[in-house]
């Protein structure tokens, strides 16, 4: 780690962190009520067993169709929900993370975040306060941080795609149980420009053959079956 990356993570804002704690950066978690809610219903039908892999976080989670097929040696539990921030996985936590008690939890969020004018700081700080969370109710369980994307369509956005994974992945290598997730640069051609035949006609989201590549770069960070 760098002095100048050192000195951020010291500096941290821990008002900010604190507030993430109990309420979202965007302020509006009733948007996403009835989703959680759905999930909600789910788990009173058919509770999932504890010791699972939680994927949780942005549309890419909330979108991947696959994603017990891609795991099937793992119980895997997707609670994305699209259009979220980071900041609203830290809200809902206790309501679609932590009542599983994990074996692990895998997190995608902050392209959003991004797109709605958050700093690389900001959305840091929500990552940090994701992991104060979901790790103060069940200590020691491993959290994964797949690393923000750089889609066609937000490409205008890449510095500080760049400068947020940067943060994250010099804090995931300061504790034993973080996992950063390296996705991007697979995604991305030789000319260093994203793969425009690697997501739907909105060139924003994935499609297959982008989910199996995302699928691949995930796969060697879960827990032995």
């Amino acid at each position: 780690m760098n002095r100048s990356t050192s000195s951020h993570l010291r500096v941290l804002p821990l008002l900010l962190l604190a507030c993430l704690l109990v309420s979202p950066v965007t302020g509006a978690p009733a948007q996403w009520e009835s989703s959680i809610a759905a999930f909600e219903a789910q788990d009173r039908a058919s509770a999932p067993a504890p010791g699972g892999v939680v994927f949780v976080g942005s549309s890419t989670i909330a979108l991947w169709k696959t994603l017990a097929a891609d795991f099937p040696h793992h119980h895997v539990i997707n609670r994305g929900f699209g259009g979220s921030e980071l900041a609203d996985s830290v809200y809902f936590a206790g309501r679609i993370v932590i009542p599983y008690r994990p074996g692990m939890v895998i997190l995608f969020a902050g392209t959003n975040d991004i797109e709605d004018g958050k700093t690389p700081q900001e959305i840091f700080a929500a990552f940090q306060a994701f992991v104060e969370k979901v790790q103060a109710a069940q200590p020691g369980v491993a959290i994964g941080y797949i690393e923000i994307t750089s889609s066609p369509s937000r490409w205008k956005s890449r510095e500080a795609v760049l400068a947020t994974n940067r943060l994250i992945q010099d804090f995931c290598a300061t504790r034993k149980n973080l996992k950063f997730i390296p996705v991007r640069g697979k995604l991305l051609g030789v000319d260093g420009l994203p793969r425009k035949e690697l997501f739907v006609a909105d060139q924003l989201h994935l499609n297959a053959e982008g989910y199996r590549i995302l699928a691949d770069a995930v796969r060697p960070f879960l827990p032995a079956p």
